[in-house]
């Protein structure tokens, strides 16, 4: 058996992939798999959301097929090394990263990708060239500031190392704070070590590291919720799958989508409590603070659209589309921006 090895990876966490292949007409071998353990919240909605989830709509619509499940979670199949969510190979699904300040909101940010998936021909495509179909949509909560020092205003961050990996090093331009490269789970050692002195980061995602034992000031700032991917299959082997199956599939990412959005936003107000009963300090920074941030931050999301193709405007668009259509207002009109 063979099998697409690499996911999705916008800077937060790898797309878990689902691959399939046929052994007998009414037995279907499907291997599940993901380079993060099934602890992980993300992969927690792939074992007990939608493989129960296949099953449940196979008995409901005939019976006539059954899964044998072959999990390879925790890096048994491919590692986190080789995930997928580079700028180059698609940088359309990175829109929330070029993007800050957008909305906080990641129900939102969910919903708004599993329509996106299907219905913009450039995404569409972009996954059909990666031999994939997308079935789901994963999200982080919106991003703050986890630091060993509190942050009052704006120049509080004038000077010191934020941990912001990736794209998010852009969302400290004009801050004055200089971005280090890591991940959730390099944010402990390298704060403790003094390599930084923070991390913006979310609170689902901080929690289990304990980062907040050595940055114990969180200054909410909500910089925005992220899309990080989702569960996608094999396209070759989906489409050889009886309609049945596919039905299956289709059915079971979307319930996917829709509890990982009600997962995390129960976890959040815990994570919070949590870490308040261990002696974090909880601030919010001032609505003109953040409004500061948001207005020396330089054009972003042009830089993104100017690199990724004439179809990022329709991406651009139909995403701020669905922020609004919401009843949000975004914290900064990116798309408007584009020709200004």
């Amino acid at each position: 058996m063979t099998t697409a090895r690499r996911s999705l990876l916008a800077g937060a966490t790898a797309l878990p992939l689902v691959a399939y292949h046929a052994q007998a007409q009414s037995a279907l071998n499907i291997t599940i798999a993901s380079s993060h353990p099934v602890a992980n919240f993300w992969v927690t909605m792939m074992k007990n959301v939608f493989q129960p989830e296949v099953d449940k709509f196979l008995r409901d619509n005939g019976n006539t097929h059954r899964v044998n499940w072959r999990e390879s979670y925790g890096g048994t199949l491919y590692r986190f090394q080789d995930t997928l969510w580079e700028g180059s190979t698609m940088p359309l699904q990175n829109v929330t990263y070029f993007t800050p300040f957008a909305t906080g909101d990641h129900g939102v940010i969910a919903n708004a990708f599993d329509r996106m998936n299907e219905t913009i021909p450039a995404l569409r495509q972009n996954w059909n060239g990666l031999n994939m179909v997308p079935l789901s949509s994963y999200i982080t909560d919106t991003y703050h500031i986890w630091s060993n020092f509190p942050v009052r205003t704006l120049d509080d961050l004038r000077n010191r190392k934020i941990s912001a990996p990736g794209t998010s090093a852009n969302w400290l331009q004009g801050t004055g704070a200089t971005p280090v490269d890591g991940a959730l789970t390099t944010y402990y050692t390298d704060i403790q070590t003094g390599v930084s002195e923070g991390a913006l980061s979310f609170f689902v995602g901080i929690l289990p590291t304990r980062v907040h034992e050595v940055a114990r000031f969180i200054t909410k700032c909500d910089v925005g919720a992220m899309y990080v991917g989702g569960i996608a299959a094999n396209r070759q082997r989906f489409e050889r799958w009886p309609e049945v199956m596919r039905r299956a599939c289709v059915h079971a990412g979307r319930e996917a989508t829709r509890q990982h959005i009600a997962d995390v936003s129960g976890r959040i107000a815990s994570a919070e409590a949590e870490m308040a009963r261990q002696g974090a300090v909880i601030t919010t920074l001032a609505a003109a603070e953040r409004d500061r941030w948001i207005r020396g931050l330089p054009n972003l999301a042009r830089t993104w659209a100017d690199s990724s193709g004439p179809a990022s405007r329709d991406v651009l668009n139909a995403y701020f589309a669905a922020i609004r259509a919401a009843g949000i207002t975004p914290g900064r009109n990116w798309d408007r921006e584009l020709t200004a």
